[in-house]
């Protein structure tokens, strides 16, 4: 493994068959992360299974039989690598009923590429997996416009889904909208990926994987104190105890003293392992499993934070946040209790009280402690959780002061910590 490349850590979102997995199954082809001879085994099973379109959706799932068979402590990443970057994939199902793994998918991503079929266009999740990317801060957004052999290659299509992709991200403030490449392709036939396409001469923007190289670099920042929200955990024969997770800020090594909140459990950490390596640090971005002294797997679950036990992770019995209403079908009020996803977190929280709200735009206060609040609004508001969890203010450590509000199977809102009332035990 190539390290001295920066790495990012890359989502694909987008509409249910909009071509995800083709299109990385496309890409780890094209950059040599999956090679030819292996490529022909997957031809050979598409046309078995009478699904030629299939072969590059298969370069991903053949991974995931693989990976359901060993124990590697692995969380669905690929990798591959382009002449700028060292990418590890977060594969994100489309289906709505996985948007709570694509919220905790993005809480991991530097960078998406979200991807619109050319045929079908904007889907429902196409919507809303562009609001739930610039909620959970995902900064740096690639649209890629799929299945142009569809839409025959035809610029008249490629600009009516442009234009309809800057009417939903321009009203989120979405940063440098303007900028945002949008990238026409075929990830089956393989126009536009890696070569400029001669069927759509009308475009002169980069290839897709131009435009992942175009790209900055995240910030990762290593000065601050560790934060690592719990994805999930194992318990590995001979090994013990290994909580995965994601390192968010500071820096995690062997031997480290740490603290696992809101439970407060000490414990150490033994080893850390990513892609099958050990580490002798793991840096933020990094998707980690750490194995870690005298602690039963069932003490610790997603959702809770490593940090030092020198500084630990904040626990808020209440919190005030500034929220956004992005859709709901009613005026919400006081007492509403949806379900709230913050980092690797979900659980209900109560809207105790509507403090102000405020406009949008500009950030000015519109009425102090209105009644309710409807979609489109901003609010600052008070929120009690229905147990005590391990968040921090926004302004100290971005990653674990956003959420996404969730209700009736839809993304209805989200926020952004302001201020914590400390859990006092």
């Amino acid at each position: 493994m190539a390290t001295q490349k920066p790495h990012m850590n890359l989502i694909f979102i987008g509409h249910v068959d909009h071509g995800k997995s083709t299109t990385v199954g496309r890409l780890m082809f094209e950059t040599g992360a999956v090679p030819e001879r292996e490529m022909e085994k997957y031809r050979e099973l598409a046309k078995q299974y009478h699904r030629p379109s299939f072969e590059f959706a298969f370069v991903m799932d053949a991974q995931k039989e693989e990976r359901e068979r060993g124990i590697t402590i692995d969380i669905a990443h690929k990798e591959f690598q382009t002449p700028k970057y060292y990418f590890t994939i977060i594969d994100a199902p489309g289906h709505k009923d996985f948007v709570k793994n694509m919220i905790t998918g993005s809480s991991q991503a530097d960078a998406a590429v979200l991807v619109v079929g050319a045929n079908e266009g904007i889907g429902k999740q196409t919507r809303e997996h562009a609001i739930l990317a610039n909620v959970l801060g995902i900064e740096q957004l690639i649209i890629g416009i799929n299945k142009m052999d569809m839409a025959n290659y035809e610029q008249k299509r490629y600009d009516e889904l442009k234009g309809g992709m800057l009417d939903i991200l321009k009203p989120l403030g979405t940063k440098g909208v303007d900028s945002i490449p949008f990238v026409p392709y075929s990830a089956l036939t393989g126009e536009g990926v890696s070569k400029k396409s001669d069927k759509m001469p009308w475009y002169s923007g980069p290839t897709l994987l131009e435009a992942l190289d175009t790209l900055k670099e995240p910030s990762r920042p290593t000065d601050k104190p560790l934060r690592l929200p719990i994805e999930d955990v194992y318990s590995i024969s001979g090994f013990g105890t290994v909580p995965v997770g994601r390192v968010e800020t500071g820096v995690l090594k062997p031997n480290d003293q740490v603290v696992i909140m809101p439970a407060g459990i000490k414990t150490e950490v033994k080893s850390i392992e990513m892609h099958h390596q050990q580490l002798q640090q793991a840096i933020p971005g990094d998707n980690v499993g750490f194995n870690i002294k005298n602690v039963d797997k069932k003490d610790i679950k997603r959702g809770d934070v490593v940090g030092p036990a020198s500084n630990p992770p904040a626990v808020a019995s209440e919190f005030t946040a500034l929220i956004i209403v992005l859709q709901h079908p009613n005026v919400i009020a006081r007492g509403y209790t949806p379900v709230f996803h913050i980092h690797t977190a979900q659980l209900a929280c109560t809207i105790v009280d509507i403090l102000e709200k405020k406009d949008p735009k500009t950030g000015q206060t519109l009425e102090k402690n209105p009644d309710t609040i409807k979609t489109g609004d901003a609010a600052v508001v008070k929120i009690k959780p229905t147990k005590p969890i391990a968040v921090e203010k926004y302004s100290d450590f971005p990653p674990l002061g956003r959420f996404a509000i969730r209700d009736m199977g839809e993304t209805i809102g989200a926020g952004r910590i302001i201020d914590i009332v400390p859990f006092q035990k």
